[in-house]
């Protein structure tokens, strides 16, 4: 039996998905088995060999093509901007995985702004039972009084529930059998609800009731309001603060460990040192812009929370 571990990435992220990678490979069970998949549109013949270089005895490194017609419903418009910036396609892969892969009852997701500090078989070992998925509630948004306000009154949901979506253990069994990708097609379609966070709003949503929530450490953000983690298993460098780009990110010391096992180290650390001030500033002012559009969402007579008093949005 192999444990499968699934990344979505666009080709300009593949030196932080290596650095990733990395790290997980270093941290596996050399008794058992790993199949690493990453799911891509536009990954390079290049950036494929520097990821498969990196798979050992006991992991395998494979590539997945995403067609455009399977995605041609999720369309570059404003209410499927990424934190109300920009669009990528890349993040809306997760939720495809488990009909695109009918062979696993059970798979892992991961973003690629993480680092694997423990046995992702641990974690795979989570006893599912009938919730759709297990998460972690996502810590980097619980000091944002504008993030919280937005979960309770445009999601309707609970702030201290709400999951990030940057590590699932999903129940792929149940999301075929349940047909999890017809429904969130359906609700896409006939609302295009407005999000800050488009792929994470609808898995809180549909999973509502359905969520295992684990152990924060296997997802531990950096967050300038809390201490770190003394132990996390997984570190994911959410949101617009990553260590490639600002010097005193939490974790970043892990990050630095796995990058300068790549062949990509003295690229991200040209990257950092290259960075500018003002491109710093333009960061955390994409925060500001990600929050303001909660004023917005409020008044959307279609919002979340609003259809939810109309008819029932979960699986």
């Amino acid at each position: 039996m192999t444990i499968p571990i699934f990344y979505s990435i666009s080709d300009d992220f593949t030196k932080y998905a290596a650095v990733s990678l990395n790290s997980l490979v270093k941290h596996t069970d050399p008794n058992k088995d790993y199949t690493v998949y990453f799911l891509n549109q536009d990954l390079s013949s290049k950036h494929q060999k520097a990821l498969s270089d990196l798979s050992s005895s006991n992991v395998h490194v494979k590539f997945f093509h995403i067609d455009d017609q399977l995605v041609q419903p999720i369309q570059n418009r404003k209410e499927n901007f990424l934190r109300a910036d920009f669009f990528t396609m890349s993040i809306f892969y997760r939720l495809f995985i488990p009909e695109l892969f009918p062979e696993y009852d059970k798979v892992i997701y991961i973003d690629s702004d993480t680092i694997v500090n423990d046995d992702l078989a641990k974690l795979y070992n989570s006893e599912l039972g009938d919730n759709l998925f297990a998460a972690c509630t996502d810590s980097s948004i619980q000091y944002v009084d504008k993030m919280i306000k937005y979960i309770k009154n445009v999601l309707a949901l609970d702030p201290k529930k709400y999951i990030n979506s940057g590590m699932l253990v999903m129940n792929a069994r149940a999301f075929r059998a349940e047909h999890f990708i017809d429904h969130f097609m359906t609700l896409l379609e006939k609302y295009h609800f407005d999000c800050i966070a488009p792929d994470q709003d609808y898995l809180n949503e549909i999973g509502e009731g359905r969520i295992l929530h684990l152990n924060p450490r296997w997802d531990a953000m950096p967050n300038e309001n809390t201490e770190p983690l003394t132990n996390p298993g997984l570190i994911h460098y959410n949101l617009f603060f990553k260590p490639w780009h600002f010097a005193n990110v939490q974790y970043a010391q892990y990050f630095w460990d796995s990058a300068k096992q790549t062949q990509f180290f003295d690229e991200l650390k040209n990257e950092l040192n290259n960075y500018t001030d003002d491109e710093r500033a333009a960061d955390r002012e994409k925060l500001d812009h990600m929050l303001a559009k909660e004023d917005k969402t409020e008044q959307d007579p279609n919002n979340w929370a609003k259809v939810k008093k109309r008819e029932a949005v979960t699986l």
